[in-house]
């Protein structure tokens, strides 16, 4: 059995198909992807080939750069089919994102089987197009599979060892740990609240800061741990009372399977799709989040709602541990199974 697995751009992308894959070890793996974070994470799996292809983005703003889209995307499919030709797979697990999109396309000419999965609550615009070329689409959320045909639902697939974190102790004292993530790039917004309050956050807190590579980075105090990339992000989760996020569907699940209590401040409308709001929303209807949004923020109502989460932790805790929770990754792979001829 040969699976080529495909997506990128972010590593919510990326780290659920490793999920998968974990559940076909008896599968030859191999990662078709760009020259992004997805061609540096798959470097340190030894069980998969990289392959690297051409990709496109979509600019969300008026640039020329978009007008050649079309004819970039036709190079890259016909490199992909002449490369799915050489490479024969049995199927395609597709986890969306810009990255993966000749791969699907040039696979659907080729007549192999392509499963594929959705995170969030709407499909993305990568996802929108590949729906139309897929087997059948899972999604994370049960309301997606609901709106549209070809989907079924299953979860978010998880890496065995999210849950299997140490604590850490940074410091030498009984100040609560505050996570503050946003995502595998770091995120401006969350950044800046901790870069402009952090000697008041320091009075009462303990802060583990994951800021993003490409980020701007201030100097450690005591109390402040800086953080540009994780790589050993289930120790972080284990060590904090309570995390500040983005709303990406993976990072929020992985902090569901930690039964961590998470105030989140999704993404705003101006600069994506709201597709993070939904995520945040449908954690907030299960009360197992808080929603703090970038257009109502300001310091002191940040300060409350961790005020807030760190007076009901157990609570919270308790609330995520009685959530459904599916073993998403082990029926993907089944799927995939199920869809080779």
């Amino acid at each position: 059995m040969k699976i080529v697995f495909t997506g990128g751009g972010t590593a919510g992308h990326i780290y659920p198909a490793l999920a998968v894959a974990e559940y076909l070890p008896e599968a030859e793996k191999i990662y078709i992807g760009g020259n992004g974070i997805e061609k540096e994470i798959l470097s340190k799996q030894n069980d998969f080939k990289y392959y690297q292809i051409p990709t496109v983005k979509f600019q969300r703003k008026l640039t020329l750069s978009n007008l050649l889209i079309p004819f970039k995307l036709s190079k890259s499919v016909k490199i992909c089919k002449n490369l799915l030709k050489k490479l024969n797979p049995d199927a395609v697990f597709s986890k969306g994102g810009y990255v993966s999109l000749p791969v699907v396309y040039a696979a659907k000419k080729l007549k192999i089987p392509i499963i594929s999965h959705e995170c969030d609550m709407s499909l993305g615009l990568a996802n929108r197009l590949i729906l139309r070329k897929c087997d059948v689409m899972c999604t994370t959320f049960e309301e997606t599979a609901k709106r549209h045909k070809n989907c079924v639902y299953t979860g978010q697939p998880l890496r065995k060892q999210i849950t299997n974190g140490r604590k850490i102790n940074f410091f030498n004292n009984n100040k609560p740990y505050i996570l503050v993530l946003g995502g595998s790039l770091g995120a401006k917004f969350l950044n800046e609240i901790v870069y402009n309050n952090l000697d008041k956050l320091l009075e009462n807190y303990n802060i583990i800061h994951i800021c993003g590579k490409s980020n701007k980075q201030i100097e450690e105090k005591y109390g402040y741990k800086l953080i540009p990339y994780a790589e050993n992000i289930e120790d972080l989760y284990k060590t904090a009372d309570i995390v500040v996020s983005r709303a990406g569907s993976g990072v929020i699940n992985e902090l569901l399977s930690n039964q961590k209590p998470m105030l989140l401040i999704p993404l705003s409308k101006k600069c994506s799709r709201g597709d993070q709001i939904e995520n945040a929303k449908e954690f907030e209807k299960k009360n197992i989040a808080r929603i703090l949004y970038e257009e109502d923020y300001n310091f002191e109502k940040f300060e409350n709602e961790i005020k807030f989460l760190l007076k009901n932790k157990s609570k919270f805790a308790e609330n995520t541990k009685n959530t459904n929770k599916k073993p998403s990754a082990k029926i993907i792979a089944e799927i995939i199974k199920n869809h080779i001829k």
